[in-house]
Parts: C-alpha cells; sequence; structure tokens
C-alpha cells in the first residue's frame, strides 16, 4: 500500500471522484496556513495547545477525511477528538441543517418548536431502558456532567459523589473537580465532596494484582472510600464506561456492576458519563454502559450527538428530572433549533446507514490487526478498546511498563506526514487514541494499521 496517500485500496470510483473534487488549493482561501498560525498566536490564549511541531491547517471535509490548504488528504482516525460520529459534513446532515438555518436560527427554550421535543423523543428510544425518558439539553459535555452531578444531590439529599481515577468529566469547576486525572486540574480550589475511586485498569492495576485471581479488588475498594471518607450516604457515581481521556482504558467485565451494586447500597445514583462511547461507538451496544450489564440512572452524552456541532444532553427518569422546577434553570442554546435539527439528523443516520454495526465489523477487524502488530513491534504494551473506541499503549519495556510517552509524539508526527491523523492520551500521553468517524471501512483499517507498522518500525529502529 502507498502510504503516502490515505485512500484505501477499495474506495469506489464515486468515492475517489467526490474527493478529488473536494480537493483545494491555497490560492482558493484568504488566509494561508502561516497567516493562520501567526493569527493563532497572537489573539489566541496560550492555553489553547495544539497538535504537532508543524501544525495542519484543515480547509475542508467529507466523511472519514480531512484535507489541508495544499488538497493533501487526511484520514481522520481521531473523528475531531471522538466528535464526529457519521463523517465530515455529512450530506444528508447537513442538508437538513442548513434548511432548518434558512428558516429559523435561534429561539430559545420559552418557545415552542419541534427539534427539541423531537430528538428528546428519540433519545428515549434509544435508552437502555423505558424509564429514562426525559432530557435536559446543553451544549457541552462540561455543562451536561455538571447538570447532572446537581440534579443527583438535589435527588437524593446527598452531596459526597464518587468519580474514577483517571477519568475525564470536563473543564468547567464542578466537573473539574471529578476529573481524576492532575494533568487537567488547576490549583485552585475544587467544589468538594468529590471522592475518586480505583479505575479498573487492568494493565496498570493500583493493587499490583492480576485479573481474575484479583477478585476486581478495584471495584470493591469503593466501599472502603464510602465508609471511610464520606458521610456514609453519597449522592452518586459518575463514571466513563471506557475512559476516553485516560488512555482507552477498558476495565474488567464485572468492574461496573460491582460498582452499581455499592452506588446502590450507599443511596446513589449511577451516571454513566457517554460523551465519548454513546451512539453505538463501542459496537455491540448503542450505549457504552450497556457492554458492562448496568443500567445507569442518567446518561450525559455530547460530541457525537451532533456530528460536529454544540450540543449535550442528559437523559434520566422523570422524578430525578423535576428536581430542577424547585427553581428556575434555563439554558439559551439549549434547544436551540439548528443544533436541535443536526443532532435529530445524525441520529437517524446512524439508523439509517447502519453506523454502530459497522462499528461493530470494522472495530473488531482494527482491533485484531492492531493487535498482531504486537509480535513485531517491543513498543506495543497492550491494545484495548470496544468497536471504534482503540487505544495502543506504548511502552519502552513490556517488563516494567515504562511509558513510551516521546515515542508516543513521534508516531503522531509521523503518522500525520504519510496522512493518517490520529490522538494520544493517558496520564503520561504514551496511550495512541484510535477513534474514527463510525463510518471507515476495511481499506481505512488497513492503512491505519500500514501506517502505524512503518512508524513505529522507523522509531524502533532509530530512523529520523
Amino acid at each position: 500500500m502507498n502510504l503516502t496517500q490515505a485512500n484505501p485500496p477499495n474506495v469506489t470510483t464515486a468515492a475517489a471522484s467526490h474527493r478529488q473534487s473536494q480537493t483545494t488549493s491555497a490560492s482558493e482561501h484568504e488566509l494561508t496556513r502561516n497567516e493562520v498560525l501567526a493569527l493563532r498566536k497572537e489573539y489566541v490564549a496560550p492555553a489553547v495547545f495544539m497538535y504537532y511541531k508543524e501544525p495542519i491547517n484543515l480547509v475542508r471535509g467529507h466523511m472519514q477525511y480531512l484535507y489541508d490548504e495544499t488538497g493533501k488528504q487526511y484520514l481522520d482516525a481521531i473523528g475531531g477528538i471522538v466528535t464526529v460520529s457519521v463523517g465530515h459534513c455529512h450530506p444528508e446532515v447537513i442538508a437538513k441543517t442548513k434548511a432548518q438555518i434558512d428558516k429559523l436560527q435561534h429561539a430559545t427554550t420559552i418557545y415552542l418548536h419541534p427539534a427539541m421535543p423531537l430528538l428528546a423523543k428519540k433519545l428515549a428510544e434509544k435508552m437502555p431502558h423505558p424509564d429514562l425518558k426525559v432530557s435536559f439539553f446543553t451544549n457541552s459535555g462540561s455543562e451536561t456532567n455538571d447538570l447532572a452531578m446537581t440534579m443527583a444531590r438535589l435527588f437524593t439529599g446527598n452531596l459526597d459523589i464518587l468519580t474514577v481515577r483517571n477519568g475525564y468529566h470536563g473543564a468547567s469547576l464542578a466537573t473539574m473537580s471529578a476529573v481524576g486525572h492532575s494533568t487537567w486540574r488547576f490549583p485552585i480550589p475544587t467544589t468538594g465532596n468529590l471522592h475518586h475511586i480505583a479505575p479498573g485498569y487492568c494493565y496498570r492495576c493500583p493493587f499490583n494484582l492480576k485479573y481474575p485471581e484479583c477478585n476486581v479488588q478495584c471495584a470493591r475498594d469503593a466501599e472502603n472510600v464510602i465508609r471511610y471518607s464520606t458521610s456514609g450516604k453519597i449522592a452518586a457515581l459518575i463514571a466513563e464506561p471506557i475512559q476516553g481521556v485516560g488512555g482507552t482504558v477498558t476495565p474488567p467485565p464485572e468492574y461496573y456492576k460491582i460498582l452499581y451494586d455499592i452506588v446502590k447500597k450507599y443511596g446513589g445514583l449511577y451516571i454513566s458519563d457517554e460523551v465519548q462511547t454513546g451512539f453505538g461507538r463501542t459496537g455491540e451496544h448503542y450505549w457504552g454502559i450497556s457492554n458492562w450489564g448496568v443500567t445507569p440512572d442518567a446518561i450525559t452524552m455530547a460530541k457525537g450527538l451532533g456530528n460536529g456541532v454544540p450540543i449535550s444532553a442528559v437523559t434520566t427518569r422523570r422524578e430525578i428530572a423535576e428536581v430542577m422546577s424547585r427553581k428556575i434553570w434555563f439554558n439559551t442554546f439549549g434547544g436551540n433549533p439548528v443544533s436541535m435539527t443536526q443532532g435529530l439528523a445524525t441520529l437517524e443516520v446512524i439508523d439509517k446507514e447502519g453506523t454502530q454495526a459497522n462499528s461493530q465489523k470494522v472495530g473488531n477487524y482494527l482491533k485484531e490487526k492492531l493487535t498482531g502488530l504486537m509480535d513485531k513491534h517491543r513498543l506495543i504494551g497492550e491494545v484495548r478498546g470496544l468497536g471504534l473506541m482503540l487505544g495502543v499503549e506504548l511502552v519502552k519495556d513490556r517488563n516494567t511498563k515504562e511509558p513510551a510517552s516521546t515515542e508516543a509524539a513521534d508516531v503522531l508526527e509521523r503518522a500525520k506526514n504519510l496522512g493518517l491523523l490520529i490522538g494520544k492520551g493517558g496520564f503520561f500521553g504514551n496511550v495512541l487514541r484510535i477513534k474514527p468517524p463510525m463510518c471507515i471501512n476495511i481499506g481505512d483499517a488497513d492503512f491505519i494499521v500500514d501506517t502505524l507498522d512503518k512508524v513505529l518500525g522507523e522509531i524502533e529502529s532509530g530512523k529520523a
């Protein structure tokens, strides 16, 4: 395979023709890459970081592909940080969004508009239990997780919330307090009453035990945290079914069921943070938590719900949602007709095009191929994940498991130069994150594997 191009070998003539029509040149754009970079450095806050030593200037996208100002094509294997679910600028989604913009761009929730209740109805139909029926809409994962924790405290009358070490839930003060990852936390006072429990991270077990002989001690220890670090009653547990930012950490199958029973024993609600795992990305199930046999009390979501527009939601039981009626609750853009329309169109495309089934088929194939690279590349310590939410943890030594953080950054650079965009995560930044739009095909999966095979080989051989 020619690794200088992102075109998989089985791309149809029609698709190839479309991509050719999408090719553009710098002369067609008002600003060049260097001009954009200069403006960003001058006027955008320095905390807004960029990947790559030489950042790319993206100007166009179509399905699983992105294009820079020179017309170079990239396979987007990180999906806009797990946000593009059905494909960049999916024609059917964009058509419905454009039609809505032409009719009405904004109306707040104090007025009626069909898009918001229709999207809420669609979400209710997708829930793992019929009692999960009513939704609040907000703008980001941070907002919706914040709201879910607020509801849990009001509903239960308890203050203490459990979160999982190495997890990520957002950047607001409340959600940053819940983050179990010092990289993303500033040295300021937190909201308090948040307690971090051990993750189901078998590769780096916090108890230095082996599964299954460990009896899933990581989950069972949550009871000790409640007994010794709280009042003895909790409001909720908020957790990702698979940790995203934390490095695609995939727990033992019993982990969350054990936690669920403990949470219920001590009076709490179970909040499943599906910002990255929702909408069929994990393959077999529409919601990530369903892989672990747990029915949560609330599901939070964002990112893939809108396929690129700012939208998020929390869906819960009516009696839980009703606690917000004790005061005035309002979100200016939470029912925006454009965002609601694009969210509804995205969910309809997932159903119509069999996106969830594709995630399972291509994801299983890709994971198997990536696992096969372990025999060839000593840097790969573990391949994990479900569906099209996969991670490859790189280590300098498989015995010591010393993180290969520098090497992971090098992989991203080299892959980008070959037309492949991936992400990285984990506490040490040594986990390759592969979470592409769920429309990718087998040819794209082969390209991902072949590209990683090539760049890992170069790094291991010391090739500059």
